[in-house]
């Protein structure tokens, strides 16, 4: 099912998430409308407050060897490096800025039914991981942007 994206200002979007507690059909239902959702907006992470769920939820899948990943309750444990580099939001539609994150990242979370996993990524990945997690602190990327862009800039890369 395609949920509807929420966009800024909701007041949801600046709101610290609650934790994940109950793994049960509802979750797992709303982990693949959150699926298809981002899919059918051509983005490659959603977090739940976008559409508008108060829990650390979050889909990622930038289209690489990890297909799709689910993020229940992550915490960053470790990041390393520095990249520099555009970035967007569904909850900002047309907005791009140049945003500094981690170039490695190691994330601890835990899946559908409640089992923890930790999982490496660098490079995109990373960025949109850290991203994420960031909605689900009520942290927008507007916040950590250094220059913006015109759409049209963006597409001749």
């Amino acid at each position: 099912m395609i949920l509807e994206i929420v966009k800024h200002p909701a007041e949801v979007l600046e709101t610290q998430c609650e934790k994940v507690t109950v793994f049960d059909k509802r979750l797992a239902k709303l982990l693949d409308s959150m699926y298809e959702t981002m899919l059918e907006a051509d983005g490659v992470g959603l977090a739940a407050p976008q559409v508008n769920v108060r829990k650390q939820i979050a889909v990622v899948d930038i289209d690489d060897h990890h297909g799709k990943i689910e993020l229940i309750n992550p915490e960053i444990v470790e990041e390393d490096g520095e990249q520099v580099g555009p970035e967007g939001c569904l909850s900002f539609p047309g907005l791009f800025g140049e945003v500094a994150r981690p170039n490695y990242v190691k994330v601890k979370a835990q899946n559908r039914r409640g089992k923890f996993f930790e999982l490496q990524a660098t490079g995109f990945l990373a960025r949109a991981i850290v991203h994420e997690v960031d909605h689900l602190h009520g942290v927008l990327f507007t916040s950590k942007v250094t220059k913006y862009y015109e759409e049209d800039e963006l597409e001749g890369e």
